[in-house]
């Protein structure tokens, strides 16, 4: 009370109020708002004033709070000429000591003419010890919703080899690729070909000894989960610190399993964000390591999906071939990168309620209500099989839905189209294939290019060439088989897709595609920029024999070999190719141009920071990086859940 009399003095010193009538027509403080009841303390809230009426000249309106100490914002904010309204921050203060405190009711008051006011809840920290009974309820709650989810996740590892330099390099890779079962625990319904080369034979771990040994994929799943027993009475948990992961504060604990001695026992350190508690981070291993098991080391992202659901999206697993003395994988040197997404299926499937269908009365909206012409109609007949393929693979969570990424790769097409002045009917299409093998194809007049290969591409006009190739398979008419049309062609398990469909053109279709590919580039505005482009082509040559399963394709041709590449014409073309040369950049290191969102799909080009290389060991083309995702939260406001549900 006697703080509230304090600003109420401040207030009138100031002549901010008196007992003095007000014309009617007078310009008041009509109210003060905040953008939020609550605020965990450390976060910010927006407040707002508003007049009466439009301000006649630009008017400063008090502010003062209760208690002053726990926030921070300005004396004064100023509500504009011809304005009603004006915005200021309040930041409250993070105690950075501790995780303990009380929640403090804080009042805002505002002054002009008249003193209004509004109030928030200042919420502290919970102690430590009940932040861990949340930590632990809400990883039941997640590990029960991962058994609703049927996410793909994908699985790509490079095994490592260091020189008497110290150079480490991959030697060899493996690659999966299914989708995520929890009902009994960690498995994958493996998306693989039968025939030999395929899938299933790049299974094996390429290290030689007494035992056959293999990097299993639901080795690589079941670090979605820390363990399925996570309780108090398992485990001891210490606070480290408090720090920010991008937006997020969160609550930094090392974790330890209370038995040294029980077996796939979490231990390491977890992230917990402060608002709900949900582990958002996880680094470490499992326990215990023997003679004939070993648990891999990782380091486990979640991303928030939809207000209060965090849901696993990246895993890098790393080890460095310190394994304990006697165990069967001493000696192992290797990294991945492992992704998961389509979470949200039902949007994939375009599922729609009866309700929500409407139709209204049908009338001829062609130009000339006519029907189609022999041409026409194996055109349309052409198009109908090209969109039930394209629309099988969004559905099962393969292709991504058309967005900006598209209109990049549709610039690039557009160019070569009109400045070589081809006609091609019906229209071009671009669209990205979500995974990581470097791949691009054509299924009709629709070009796909491969996540993977977007992220290693080095620049534009190393783009435009594999546009290029592909363009020129639609430029030379070599068409899509129409059996699918028949959408009766698509009626397989999700995991049969690489086995079913098959976009791969004959030797003589690929070398008149890169002839004619040639053509389309001197013809174009990247006519200048095919040095970087035979470039890249040089050090995926020169890759290939350790990256066969980086450059094995899914569903069209190869990207090339250690012995032939995709337009070897543009070889001719490019410098040689020098690792050791800094300024040189052949190609990128992976993951880093897309940026995926598993819960939709839907692709942006990532924002990244310009970095020097201080050494040529840090251009790492086509290999395996970290994570380390910027952290957001979705709001729970209308219009940004109407955005979701678009």
């Amino acid at each position: 009370m006697r703080c509230i009399k304090a600003v109420l003095k401040i207030l009138l010193g100031l002549g901010m109020i008196t007992g003095i009538a007000l014309a009617e027509d007078a310009v008041l403080l009509s109210s003060i708002s905040l953008g939020s009841a609550t605020v965990v303390g450390g976060n910010s809230v927006q407040g707002t004033v508003t007049l009466n009426r439009v301000a006649p000249f630009d008017l400063s309106v008090s502010l003062a709070a209760d208690p002053a100490a726990v926030i921070r914002m300005p004396a004064s904010v100023t509500v504009p000429a011809g304005a009603t309204s004006a915005t200021f921050n309040i930041a409250t203060i993070l105690n950075k000591n501790a995780v303990v405190g009380s929640d403090t009711r804080v009042n805002v008051y505002g002054n002009y003419g008249v003193t209004r006011h509004a109030s928030f809840m200042d919420l502290a920290p919970v102690s430590f010890d009940q932040m861990v009974d949340k930590v632990v309820d809400r990883e039941r709650s997640f590990s029960a919703n991962m058994k609703n989810m049927r996410p793909l996740v994908e699985t790509y590892i490079q095994n490592l080899r260091e020189s008497k330099d110290h150079d480490v390099a991959p030697v060899s890779d493996q690659y999966f690729l299914g989708r995520l079962d929890m009902t009994k625990g960690p498995d994958d319904q493996l998306f693989e070909k039968d025939e030999e080369g395929g899938f299933k034979s790049h299974f094996m771990n390429p290290f030689k000894g007494l035992f056959a040994r293999k990097f299993l994929p639901n080795g690589f799943a079941q670090m979605v989960i820390i363990d399925n027993d996570f309780q108090k009475n398992n485990y001891y948990f210490n606070f480290v610190r408090q720090e920010f992961l991008g937006e997020v504060r969160c609550i930094v604990v090392d974790v330890q399993p209370k038995d040294a001695k029980s077996l796939g026992r979490f231990m390491g350190r977890i992230w917990v964000e402060d608002r709900d508690f949900n582990i958002v981070r996880s680094i470490g291993t499992y326990s215990s390591h023997s003679r004939f098991g070993y648990y891999l080391h990782f380091d486990s992202w979640r991303l928030n999906m939809q207000p209060g659901v965090w849901l696993p999206a990246y895993i890098y697993t790393e080890e460095t071939g310190s394994g304990p003395a006697g165990a069967p994988v001493r000696g192992l040197y290797f990294k991945a990168q492992t992704r998961l997404w389509g979470y949200d299926v039902e949007q994939l499937k375009h599922t729609q309620e009866v309700t929500q269908v409407k139709v209204d009365s049908a009338s001829d909206q062609s130009e000339t209500g006519r029907d189609a012409g022999p041409v026409e109609a194996t055109r349309m007949w052409q198009r109908l099989a090209e969109d039930n393929t394209l629309d099988h693979l969004q559905k099962i969570g393969l292709l991504a839905p058309a967005g900006n990424v598209d209109r990049v790769l549709q610039t690039v097409v557009n160019n070569l189209i009109i400045t070589n002045k081809l006609e091609i009917v019906p229209d071009v299409r671009c669209r990205i294939l979500l995974t990581t093998p470097l791949e691009s194809f054509t299924i009709g007049h629709t070009i796909v290019v491969s996540r993977g290969l977007l992220d290693v591409l080095p620049d534009e006009g190393s783009l435009a060439a594999v546009l290029a190739h592909e363009l020129s398979h639609i430029a030379l008419n070599h068409r899509i088989d129409t059996k699918l049309a028949f959408n009766d062609r698509f009626f397989f398990p999700d995991q049969s897709t690489f086995q079913r469909l098959e976009f791969v053109r004959n030797p003589a279709d690929e070398e008149a595609a890169d002839s004619r590919a040639m053509q389309l580039l001197e013809n174009s505005p990247y006519k200048e920029k095919l040095a970087s482009a035979g470039l890249f082509l040089k050090a995926l040559q020169a890759r290939a024999p350790q990256l066969s399963s980086l450059i094995r394709a899914h569903l069209g041709n190869g990207m090339g070999s250690s012995k032939t590449v995709r337009m070897p014409g543009l070889l001719q073309t490019a410098p040689q190719l020098e690792t050791a040369k800094m300024d040189q950049i052949a190609a990128l290191p992976l993951g880093g141009r897309i940026r995926l969102d598993p819960w939709s799909n839907k692709l942006e080009m990532m924002k990244i920071k310009s970095v020097a290389l201080l050494s040529s060991q840090e251009k790492m083309p086509f290999e395996v990086t970290p994570f380390f995702p910027y952290l957001s939260r979705v709001s729970d406001s209308p219009s940004e859940l109407a955005d979701l549900k678009q």
